[in-house]
């Protein structure tokens, strides 16, 4: 709690309990700031606001009959803000941003258990010190973001590994960054209901360059046609193809992935080659940062897996069980070229809704295509019907699938068929801990579905 006088330039004696541009999470107390989004004006929602409590409102234009300030430049105002009242700057800290459409969550998480003292922001929440705390957004909003970074700081901790989302970017979320390291993992199709086409979400994608530092350094997968357009001074490219500053080559896969990057053996037990390169990544930029070489190759062979991303779950079944976070194409494919080698490979799965619907025939057509039996279930629907989602996942396909509404109830099914034979995917949606029925995020988390069939 801060007085209002200590961050605005007024002299009134009100206590804030708290800070946000967003009137649904504002709570009695609060500083409600008007800012202007990239498609909605917050000024709109101000009566929302008070009405949950607000005892202060920053504007950009006047309102009647309630305590308020009116600035200019509303939304670099709502930065100097947050500064202020968690007492904290993006410029005390050693910043790596990774940004991609799959790989970000494996290969921060990577980085920050090579990296020590280092902290972690993105799906998985924040991690500091062995402690978690929960976050909306793969990229938090803004006065999320400078409490996370103020909880950093109260722990000492001056190197942040962050998850970079598109929607941050589009947003200006991270406007007050600049990072020390920046890391592109790939760029496929997704979020078109939002960049409406591939070249948009790419140019989005292409806005944190503008937040590398002048003497940052920069990593990319080269062999991504999408990442071609990448230009910075300290730039390097990671991949399997020749012309790569970082050559990934004899991948073998046993118990633990064994590989070389240029001459440097590296064994990683992060299965798949979308992990190779993930944890590639994280060995260059690790590198830049300035750790030895053989402690990373160390490190490296002791990741622990990731919360929800390829994680091999052990109830003492005859069947292997993966639980991954695998919701887009690319990302889908890449975890059943995986699991190939099985003879019996079972999917669990949706799409989510009011998000875009030309990509669900073709991960529908991709799961029975590749699969042997797959069971088609809900994920996120939002305002969307089930059955309409899974009918666009199958229009492009004659193939037999199992459909089961409730989630639960699929992954149930799934165990029940399985053989010793049978590797079960439950894809989607990872270690989420809600399912987004209408406006509402329902308590829900596949993990502790697949905990309760076997206890």
């Amino acid at each position: 709690m801060k007085k209002l006088k200590e961050i605005v330039d007024i002299d009134l004696d009100i206590n804030i309990n708290g800070i946000s541009d967003d009137s649904r999470k504002v709570k009695e107390g609060y500083l409600f700031v008007a800012t202007k989004g990239f498609n909605v004006d917050h000024y709109d929602y101000i009566n929302d606001a008070i009405s949950n409590g607000a005892s202060f409102i920053i504007c950009d234009r006047e309102i009647d009959n309630y305590p308020h300030l009116v600035v200019d430049n509303i939304n670099d105002y709502y930065f100097e803000l947050c500064k202020k009242y968690y007492e904290v700057d993006p410029s005390e800290f050693y910043l790596i941003g990774i940004t991609g459409t799959d790989g970000k969550t494996t290969t921060t998480s990577v980085i920050n258990q090579i990296i020590d003292n280092s902290a972690y922001i993105g799906t998985n929440g924040i991690l500091v010190k062995g402690k978690s705390y929960n976050t909306n957004n793969t990229t938090p909003c803004i006065a999320e973001l400078y409490e996370a970074l103020s909880i950093i700081k109260k722990n000492n901790i001056k190197t942040v590994v962050m998850e970079v989302s598109s929607e941050a970017l589009l947003h200006d979320r991270l406007k007050s960054f600049k990072f020390d390291i920046i890391g592109f993992t790939n760029i496929t199709e997704d979020h078109l209901n939002v960049h409406k086409t591939l070249d948009n979400y790419i140019n989005c994608k292409m806005k944190l360059l503008s937040l590398l530092k002048d003497n940052g350094s920069c990593v990319i997968n080269g062999d991504d046609k999408n990442l071609s357009r990448v230009e910075c001074d300290n730039l390097y490219r990671i991949g399997v193809n020749d012309y790569n500053d970082y050559v990934i080559h004899d991948v073998n896969y046993k118990n633990m992935v064994d590989y070389y990057i240029n001459d440097v053996n590296i064994k990683s037990p992060l299965m798949g080659l979308y992990n190779v390169y993930n944890v590639t990544m994280g060995y260059v930029i690790s590198l830049i940062y300035g750790i030895d070489k053989d402690e990373i190759i160390r490190r490296i062979s002791n990741i622990k897996t990731i919360s929800g991303r390829r994680e091999v779950l052990d109830f003492g079944q005859e069947y292997t069980i993966i639980l991954d976070y695998a919701h887009t194409y690319n990302g889908i494919l890449n975890i059943l070229d995986s699991v190939s080698d099985y003879k019996d490979i079972i999917v669990v799965t949706g799409c989510a809704g009011g998000r875009e619907k030309e990509k669900r025939k073709k991960i529908g057509k991709l799961i029975l295509d590749k699969c042997n039996r797959a069971i088609f279930t809900m994920d996120d629907p939002r305002y969307e019907s089930v059955d309409d989602i899974i009918d666009d996942m199958v229009s492009d396909t004659d193939k037999d699938y199992i459909r089961i509404i409730d989630r639960k109830e699929a992954i149930y099914k799934a165990f029940s068929i399985a053989s010793k034979y049978s590797v079960v995917l439950i894809l989607g949606k990872g270690r989420d801990n809600y399912m987004a029925i209408e406006d509402r995020k329902e308590e829900y988390n596949d993990y502790d579905v697949i905990k309760s069939y076997f206890t």
